[in-house]
């Protein structure tokens, strides 16, 4: 049956409607997401940063739709107002009869719709630029020049990108709007193509020749502009304007420039008297002009003049290479000094580097976590980061070097039958306390020598009454949490397990602000339509005090705060202020500054930490420029950020301040607790120590000879072949008076091809201690020295040393009856020193059972200096050996020597030396074999208990045996009794009274 009228006006009324509702709902979900930033942005203070950057891409994508809208509509109108009354050939006028006729029923939807959809992809494009607009207009002097134009450094790092984009910008309006108007000229008889050419109408040839004059006039802007650009091309062996720039490529740009400017007044001539012959004349010798000038030109000055003497034409060129290059990356204040090493492990040697010794860090903050973890974790829902945090505090009047970490809150941890809604969002919302281990000691069984530990959180950081210990924000935490509640209401959020035995856990409700509230029903709507999930309307957990914590990573919310930086890929706690505080390095870049190299920040930054996925790598993005010009800090507990203006004399930050002036605090602002735990960034350092394996030469000729450029080592304790990181430690450098908190890297000869000499040549160190005093920085923080060891000294790099370590025959054998009984051996990091004249490195040597529980303890320490290594169950032993008997400083952990850990079972271990050394190791190793094939045979009967009594005579024998090894290795010397190797299986730790649920 026919449709009747009736249901006809009911579809057709159906259509529209079902448009306004999508068009409403995606409204709707477009407003949530907006307000619920709003709000966000309101709540931490920094509403400012929000309104400034979206006012201004607004203005940005309304001036850019504008313009480009505009110039095609006016384009495709004006060619359609000039089209003929009639086309002479009927072949043709029926083709476009044809075509008009099925564009005539939306032509005006066509001519208006076009510009706007162009337009909308011109303005989204032009918005994303936002950066370079308000740089441009809030731009600060830099009080220095380029050796070429002598300009302000400023014009290329904030007007000529600026002028760059306009210009692009235009030529692109240009362009589009230039085809609009031929296409519409065309369709509409405006333009023909005859028989006997191309028919013009006396009005298209107007329209065409005013867009080409307009092109061409935007063409010679860009010429000139690139005059400039030549100062930051990267295109060459060395980056900026070259010898063949300045003498060919800078004077062609500014004929062609010229050349484009004359062409384009001819074009507006012939559009006068319509003569054709003079632009289209002129357009030619432009094309050939640009392609002799432009190409030819400067490759025959290259191929012909500057490549048969390179080295004298381009030595001006490269000395402004090396200059700009260092000045752009803080190079050029480095202090560089020469350090004769010695090779020569002589008795006494460390004594004038007593502070150095005795804080030489013994925790590798890359291994150690799973020692937190099953130590200090407590429950499951609990957990540490895959690597920890070097760090430095004051104990008893000395500064103490420290590996820290956050207790923080895994929701992966819950069982199956806990991940619920409610318990994912509203119970268990937070992290709780410091856990904090000496860096250059341990306990005598091999375990971190906590300062701060337990719950409640207690030791020399302070405890519950003196710090806030909740974690709500952190690098773990859960994508949005529900806290809050009226005062008086019962408490919901889980806090910490109890610290008596037996007792329950307890509850705890959020008492800050760190959120927008959600009480209100609008609020609770909004962002239920945010993340998307019914229960967060429907739920009774919110109530009309409930706030929503997100955006918890402490570098996602300084990002989102101070768009305009890049943030370091390590943000790290510190209590400070009776807070626990992230501290996160901000940095200002650009790829502009001229003559100064490009460098890959992604690839300038990975190392086998962000290989390995332990710390955040950098953006794929290229600069030039860098400066650390931003520390913030963000509140575990309430999430809130402080920014401080730490390169105050940078003049990008300068310019920023401009753009958000309520947004920064100058760092006098800083409290003498924060300014104490500031460090020098690693990233920062990273991108320099790259840079300084070749601008560390400052001579031209040598520079373009490349007879010494570095290479950063690669890490010799992991297989893949990635750049070793870069190192905190307490450290004197030769030319210091007192130990400071340094960040450390080496150098070896230029890695080609994956094979080096493994020698060292160079050692870097930042200072990195700011002082303690509220807003005022030490003159030494940021201090830049460079160690340049002569090449002829022939000291080993880090590889050579772990070589050395892995092929010694009395090192080789210790480390393979550690890992007899089922466990691993692990290398620690391997820490470079100058210290004793030399060169000393240090590296942990840690055991692991393969257990499911199990967790690494520190066993034995390897030093070499020289040729010469030792190997002893405490660095303060190690070093002993290898200066003859006296060191001349005790190391960090002397007190541990001669200490024995409590043996399995609880008997004493029989004291070592008292049986000739030979017949100890024997019976040790008999014994050994014997308790491995006792266990063998209880395993197979499936008799755990005495499996496990096997296993832990197995140990017994172990220690016994290294100690009478150790005893052989060194004549005459009674060997310190070494601690206990984990039994294998899944040893149980036993860490400070922990709490049952």
């Amino acid at each position: 049956m026919p449709p009747t009228s009736t249901t006809q006006s009911r579809r057709s009324a159906l259509t529209p409607t079902l448009i306004v509702v999508a068009l409403v709902v995606v409204g709707f979900i477009f407003f949530a997401n907006t307000w619920t930033d709003v709000l966000w942005y309101q709540q931490l203070g920094y509403f400012e940063v929000f309104l400034t950057e979206n006012l201004a891409r607004i203005g940005i994508f309304v001036a850019g739709f504008a313009i480009m809208a505009a110039a095609m509509y006016f384009a495709i109108r004006v060619a359609y107002n000039a089209r003929p009354v009639y086309a002479p050939d009927a072949e043709i006028r029926d083709n476009l009869n044809r075509y008009q006729a099925q564009l005539e029923p939306v032509r005006r939807v066509v001519m208006i719709g076009l510009p706007i959809l162009f337009g909308l992809f011109a303005g989204s494009a032009a918005a994303s630029q936002w950066q370079k607009v308000l740089l441009y207009f809030n731009q600060v002097p830099f009080g220095q020049t380029d050796p070429e134009f002598g300009l302000d450094i400023s014009f290329y790092l904030m007007t000529l990108p600026f002028l760059g984009f306009v210009t692009g910008f235009l030529i692109s309006v240009a362009v589009v709007a230039g085809i609009a108007g031929i296409l519409t000229h065309y369709l509409y008889g405006s333009i023909r193509i005859m028989e006997r050419g191309i028919f013009t109408s006396r009005a298209a040839q107007i329209h065409l020749a005013v867009t080409g004059g307009t092109f061409l006039l935007l063409l010679g802007v860009n010429f000139w502009l690139d005059r400039y650009a030549a100062l930051q091309n990267n295109g060459g062996r060395w980056a900026g304007a070259l010898y063949t720039d300045v003498n060919a490529v800078i004077p062609t740009k500014a004929i062609l420039a010229v050349a484009a400017v004359l062409v384009a007044i001819l074009f507006i001539v012939a559009a006068i008297i319509g003569k054709w012959r003079l632009p289209v004349i002129g357009t030619a010798m432009l094309i050939i002009t640009s392609i002799l000038a432009g190409g030819v030109y400067p490759w025959v000055i290259q191929q012909f003049q500057v490549r048969p003497s390179e080295q004298t034409l381009e030595k001006e060129f490269i000395e402004r290479n090396i200059g700009m290059t260092r000045t752009a990356y803080g190079l050029d204040k480095i202090q560089v000094e020469r350090y004769n090493a010695t090779n020569t492990a002589t008795s006494g040697a460390l004594a004038p580097d007593a502070q150095t010794t005795q804080n030489i860090r013994l925790l590798d903050p890359n291994l150690i976590s799973d020692a937190f973890a099953q130590l200090e974790q407590y429950r499951p829902y609990y957990t540490f980061p895959e690597t920890l945090n070097v760090d430095r505090y004051e104990v008893d009047g000395k500064v103490q070097d420290t590996v820290i970490a956050v207790r923080e809150l895994n929701p992966g941890g819950l069982s199956a039958n806990q991940q619920s809604w409610l318990n994912t969002h509203a119970v268990y919302t937070h992290g709780y306390g410091v856990v904090a281990a000496k860096g250059n000691k341990f306990t005598v069984d091999g375990k971190p020598d906590f300062l701060q530990a337990g719950i409640p959180s207690t030791g020399v950081l302070g405890d519950d009454s003196t710090y806030e210990p909740r974690i709500y924000f952190g690098e773990n935490s859960p994508e949005y949490s529900i806290v809050g509640a009226p005062e008086g209401s019962p408490h919901r959020e889980q806090d910490r397990p109890s610290a008596r035995e037996g007792g329950g856990d307890t509850q705890y409700t959020f008492t800050g602000n760190g959120g927008p509230n959600v009480g209100s029903f609008l609020n609770r709507i909004l962002y239920s339509i945010k993340f998307q999930s019914s229960d967060l309307l429907l739920s009774d957990a919110v109530n009309s005090e409930s706030q929503i914590l997100y955006e918890r990573s402490p570098r996602e919310r300084v990002e989102k705060v101070a768009p305009y930086l890049t943030v370091d890929g390590n943000a790290y706690p510190a209590v400070v202020d009776g807070r626990v505080k992230w501290i996160v390095d901000g940095y200002t870049t650009s790829q502009y500054y001229p003559y100064s190299q490009q460098e890959q920040l992604s690839e300038a930054t990975a190392d086998s930490q962000t290989v390995a996925g332990r710390s955040v790598a950098l953006p794929n993005s290229s600069v030039n420029y860098i400066r650390n010009s931003v520390k913030a800090t963000v509140d575990a507990y309430d999430g809130s950020v402080e920014l401080y203006a730490w390169d105050d004399q940078d003049p990008v930050l300068k310019a920023w301040q401009k753009v958000f002036p309520t947004s920064l605090k100058p760092y006098s602002e800083m409290s003498g607790d924060v300014m104490s735990h500031v460090r020098y960034p690693e990233d920062l350092f990273k991108v320099q120590r790259e840079l300084l394996g070749r601008y560390h030469v400052t001579q031209p000729d040598s520079f373009y000879q490349g007879d010494d450029v570095w290479s950063v080592p690669n890490d010799p304790t992991v297989e893949r072949e990635v750049k070793q990181p870069p190192f905190y430690m307490s450290l004197q450098m030769p030319d210091q008076e007192n130990s400071a908190f340094q960040l450390t890297s080496s150098f070896i000869p230029q890695i080609v091809d994956g094979s080096a000499r493994n020698v060292l040549y160079g050692f870097l160190a930042a200072d990195s201690d700011a002082g303690k005093e509220k807003g005022v920085k030490a003159e030494s923080y940021g201090k830049l020295r460079l160690l340049e060891i002569p090449p002829e000294t022939q000291v080993p790099g880090p590889g050579q040393a772990q070589n050395k370590f892995n092929s010694d025959p009395t090192v080789s054998q210790a480390l393979n009856l550690l890992r007899q009984g089922a466990s691993d051996v692990l290398n620690g990091n391997l820490l470079t020193l100058p210290v004793g004249g030399g060169i000393l490195y240090v590296q942990p040597v840690y055991l692991k059972s393969t257990g499911e529980t199990s967790y690494p303890t520190l066993q034995r320490v390897l030093v070499a200096f020289g040729d010469k290594i030792g190997f002893a169950p405490t660095l303060d032993e190690a070093l002993k050996q290898l200066f003859g008997g006296d060191s001349g400083a005790a190391a960090g952990d002397s007190a541990n020597n001669g200490q024995a850990p409590p043996a399995p079972g609880g008997t004493t271990p029989p004291a070592p030396g008292t049986t000739d050394a030979k017949a100890e190791l024997k019976a040790a190793l008999d014994e050994a074999n014997a308790a491995i094939a006792a266990g063998q045979a209880a395993l197979a009967e499936g008799d755990f208990a005495a499996y496990g009594d096997q296993q832990r005579r197995l140990a017994d024998a172990l220690k016994r045996a290294i100690d009478a090894e150790a005893k052989l290795a060194v004549p005459g010397a009674e060997p310190a009794t070494s601690p206990t190797a984990p039994p294998t299986g899944t040893p149980t730790p036993t860490p400070s009274p922990s709490p049952t649920s």
